[in-house]
């Protein structure tokens, strides 16, 4: 005859109060966003305002810096004739230079606009003080 024994019980105690006062600050902001409340909305009102104000201020730089070189060649004539290694400066900054400062601005654009979105995700996932 085989022998019993006795299932061993192991006891686990879950207390529902720290759960939910854990989780209810971020789950009440994701249900915010996702039902489009006035707090979601102004949540996300604030993550585009914030990118339109760095696209802004960007392409003022871009604006500056590209456009202010042809103003420049008009007010100064005399830079415009200025030769580097065989080739008229206005065609090296125009033609040459104009990529790898795109390039510069288009990637400080991408970290600045990674920094807001993550800068709102850690508001949004903040627990509640």
């Amino acid at each position: 005859m085989p022998t019993q024994t006795a299932p061993t019980s192991t006891r686990t105690r879950i207390v529902l109060a720290d759960v939910i006062r854990r989780e209810s600050h971020s789950d009440r902001t994701r249900t915010e966003l996702a039902q489009q409340t006035r707090v979601g909305e102004a949540l996300v009102r604030g993550l585009v305002r914030a990118q339109l104000s760095l696209a802004l201020r960007l392409s003022l730089v871009v604006t500056i810096g590209l456009g202010g070189l042809p103003w420049l060649f008009a007010v100064a004539p005399a830079v415009g004739r200025v030769t580097v290694l065989g080739v008229n400066l206005p065609w090296l900054l125009l033609g040459v230079a104009a990529f790898p400062f795109l390039v510069a601005v288009g990637w400080a654009y991408v970290r600045l606009a990674e920094r807001n979105e993550q800068e709102f995700t850690d508001l949004v996932q903040r627990p509640e003080r």
